[in-house]
């Protein structure tokens, strides 16, 4: 299955892969020949496993919180959160490569609350500079168990992010809302009440991995 927020990205590149055809089946010269074909070859199979989307099944619970987006763990640390939950939470920084899936799913039940585009530079999504520098989409969410924010980061070659929530949707977790485009980063901040469950290092699935769980009394 290939993501809707592909299809005008892929529209470009199916235009250019037939030019770069039709420049190879044109051409008198068998390396250009070649060469043309290859690139096209490979530029159309890049894209289409990019925007793949495949299925996913939620666990469908209000107190577990699972990850917005396909990667690996880079960071774990507690921080001061001010525009959301304005108090300490614990992040989880996700890293996405281009060879990853892009689709970002909502990582729990609740309202959106909370909305926020800031314009910024295009640093490594892995630098903890990307969190605060980078061009960035803020979503928070008001759950059954509290305020959970997270942030889309666009890194050194990914210059898109993609978001269709509005204020004040009900959403449901595991649901697709966007993605970022060519290799990015996924920033969320949970609210002391949740324990982390994984370790940096893991590699998590959107829309299935769990990611903090709420804390038993």
């Amino acid at each position: 299955m290939i993501t809707k927020y592909g299809y005008n990205t892929l529209g470009v590149i199916l235009i250019i892969c037939f030019i770069l055809i039709a420049g190879g089946i044109f051409s008198d010269k068998m390396i250009l020949k070649i060469t043309l074909i290859g690139v096209a070859l490979f530029l159309l199979v890049f894209s289409l496993n990019f925007f793949r989307d495949p299925e996913r099944t939620a666990p469908g619970s209000t107190e577990k919180i699972i990850s917005p987006a396909d990667g690996k763990v880079i960071v774990i640390k507690e921080v001061e959160e001010t525009r959301f939950i304005k108090g300490k939470g614990i992040q989880i920084s996700v890293f996405m490569s281009p060879l990853n899936v892009h689709v970002n799913r909502i990582p729990v039940d609740g309202i959106v609350d909370y909305l926020e585009y800031a314009p910024g530079k295009y640093y490594a999504a892995w630098e903890d500079k990307a969190s605060t520098d980078n061009e960035r989409f803020y979503t928070g969410i008001t759950s059954p168990h509290g305020k959970i924010l997270y942030t889309q980061i666009a890194g050194f070659i990914a210059r898109r992010i993609v978001n269709e929530l509005n204020m004040k949707d009900t959403v449901r977790q595991g649901e697709r809302f966007g993605m970022i485009k060519f290799g990015s980063r996924v920033d969320i901040i949970a609210p002391p009440d949740f324990v982390v469950n994984v370790k940096n290092g893991d590699v998590v699935s959107a829309g299935e991995t769990v990611l903090f769980t709420l804390k038993k009394n």
